[in-house]
């Protein structure tokens, strides 16, 4: 059975990464990238699909760990009445291969131990050649992956599995390398592990040290910021939403998704997050990344892509994992890749936007991208679609997708006006007072006093939290404030926000998943625009009190079971926390940056005028 989410940690190399959870075993790790067929799938089946195992062997062993300041290193002290042993375990930055260390350090008496490994490649159905190399380590074939672990400890094998025996005294160590080449190429060369060690931690320190600090959360700031670093990868500027698949948003249910890929919709959010930590590299890369992500024919245009900016992410299940918990089906790749959701022509045109604002260089070529983007979202922007919950039940009129397309006019016109680029002014300006007339003579529910989740229906949706926070209308007028209210009294448990009625779903799925995290994020950021910094702040140290011991939040959490739900660790979680830390510490906020209406595409209404 695989330890719970929350129970796990995160180490990588910035082109994929590995969970290691608090009893010392790698039960997931996909390589050589993020997206890859996964070594250890443990996570999803039992041990005999993949995993890599070093704990003590003894009774009554008290386990702590935590990362090492300012890195993604990894320490599991092991320690029981007579020895005290740590594991360290990290992925150096990538040289010619990859390759997952662990070395065991004894600290305290002599501690004994035993390493575990059992390598399987296809998501756990394929098992591996192994043979024995000239100098003892081992190498494992099967098809184009091949691994190679190197190690001063005795190997031996038993039930299709590499073990070893071994004890570690204090101030003695034993080191383990795992390195990833493909097949066809010669065994990749050794490293010395303690060289990597002490390279790996040089890289994150200097890393770490160019963030902004944000006051009493710059510890949760610093956390999230390389986690997000972490989930970054390193040869596109790609970011993944999560390094994981199919982790349940209800243990034991069907809501299960492949997370592994770039989507459009975090564009904004991301960049502003990076930007205002100082982490201008990332976002340049990121910006970049989603240039050519999107370059091409408009009406192409999807909401995820892959990390290098693919295309094809067919959705396949597969039947010989168990899932997480009994959780079926273990799906690979995402079949809303081939969705419409209006969305994400907001998102693109807003980050480019807020990237010119924030100094980021641009090309002609980008902006000529852009007004393509705009002729075809002129066609298409009272379509319905399948919105930002990505639902396989049919599209509808879906308010939030209504308004990123008038974010989208938006953003082009303040382009045109902030920077002198050319467009054809008058008609995008008309287009935008269409779209802004359209979303509040048929999205907003005078009965309910609240936006509502589609056109003509009685539902909530905490995508229209987002509504003041991208500007379409002020935080004060009286329909968006009964609309935060209305969500604040219908859709959040303990305070945390609900996506949506679980039990009235709007995807066409079996009802039932946690809170979303990232939503519960976007009501700090309402309550900081409406003043109300007493209830921000509270809710925010509720959001922070989540976290597991080494800080990490999943997509959801169970608040009746308190267990993490979905991928794990989530990116837009961490973004959201982030900048809502910014929010409340800093005067220059996130969401102003993006709130803040600097033209007359949405009327400056209060209470007073509706």
């Amino acid at each position: 059975m695989s330890s719970r989410i929350e129970d796990y940690a995160l180490i990588g190399d910035c082109q994929t990464s590995a969970l290691v959870s608090r009893d010392g075993s790698v039960d997931w790790l996909c390589w050589p990238r993020f997206d890859s067929d996964a070594c250890f799938a443990a996570l999803l089946g039992n041990a005999d699909n993949g995993r890599w195992s070093i704990a003590p062997a003894a009774d009554n062993v008290k386990t702590t760990r935590r990362y090492r300041d300012g890195t993604l290193i990894l320490e599991t002290e092991f320690s029981t009445a007579d020895a005290t042993a740590t594991v360290v375990d990290f992925m150096p930055l990538r040289d010619s291969a990859s390759d997952l260390c662990r070395i065991v350090y004894g600290r305290r008496g002599r501690m004994p131990m035993r390493m575990e490994l059992t390598l399987r490649f296809n998501y756990g159905a394929t098992v591996p050649w192994v043979s024995r190399l000239p100098d003892r380590s081992l190498r494992a074939i099967a098809g184009p992956d091949m691994t190679v672990l190197r190690t001063t400890a005795h190997l031996s094998s038993a039930d299709l599995k590499t073990v070893a025996d071994f004890s570690v005294s204090a101030g003695e160590s034993v080191p383990f390398v795992l390195t990833y080449a493909p097949s066809h190429l010669d065994v990749p060369r050794a490293i010395d592990a303690e060289a990597a060690l002490h390279a790996t931690e040089k890289f994150w320190r200097d890393w770490s040290d160019h963030g902004k600090s944000s006051g009493k959360w710059s510890q949760a700031v610093q956390r999230s910021l390389i986690t997000l670093k972490a989930l970054t990868y390193e040869p596109t500027g790609g970011l993944v939403a999560a390094p994981t698949t199919s982790l349940p948003e209800r243990i034991g249910g069907v809501r299960n998704w492949d997370y592994r890929y770039c989507w459009l919709r975090d564009a904004t959010l991301t960049l502003l997050a990076l930007m205002n930590a100082n982490c201008f590299d990332e976002a340049a890369a990121w910006r970049r990344w989603l240039q050519r992500a999107v370059a091409g024919s408009p009406e192409q245009m999807q909401i995820m892509y892959g990390l290098a900016g693919e295309r094809r992410l067919e959705e396949w299940t597969v039947p010989w994992l168990s899932g997480y918990e009994n959780s079926k089906p273990v799906r690979i790749g995402n079949a809303a890749a081939s969705q419409l959701q209006l969305d994400v022509y907001g998102e693109v045109m807003d980050a480019l936007h807020q990237a010119r604002k924030g100094g980021l260089d641009s090309d002609p070529v980008t902006w000529a991208i852009q007004r393509k983007m705009l002729d075809h979202l002129t066609e298409v922007w009272s379509q319905p679609d399948q919105g930002i919950w990505e639902v396989r039940d049919g599209p509808r009129q879906f308010t939030y997708s209504k308004v990123m397309a008038w974010v989208a006019v938006d953003r082009a016109i303040k382009s045109i006006e902030s920077f002198g680029l050319k467009g054809p002014l008058q008609e995008w300006r008309a287009l935008r007072r269409l779209i802004h007339d359209d979303v509040c003579n048929h999205a907003y529910d005078a009965e309910l006093r609240s936006f509502v989740q589609s056109y003509g229906s009685k539902e909530l949706d905490a995508s229209l939290l987002l509504i003041p926070l991208t500007g379409f209308l002020p935080h004060h007028d009286a329909r968006v404030r009964g609309t935060v209210a209305a969500i604040e009294r219908e859709l959040t448990v303990d305070g945390f926000v609900k996506r949506y009625h679980t039990a009235r779903t709007p995807d066409g799925l079996p009802e039932g998943e946690g809170v979303f995290l990232a939503c519960s994020f976007w009501l700090v950021d309402n309550l900081v625009l409406q003043g109300r910094m007493d209830e921000a702040t509270k809710l925010f140290e509720k959001l922070l009190a989540l976290r597991n011991d080494v800080g990490l939040l999943a997509e959801e959490y169970d608040v009746v079971a308190k267990r993490f739900t979905g991928n794990f660790p989530q990116a837009f979680t961490h973004v959201g926390l982030v900048n809502s830390a910014f929010n409340l510490s800093r005067h220059a906020k996130p969401v102003k940056q993006r709130a803040h209406n600097e033209s007359a595409g949405a009327p400056d209404t209060d209470e007073a005028k509706v």
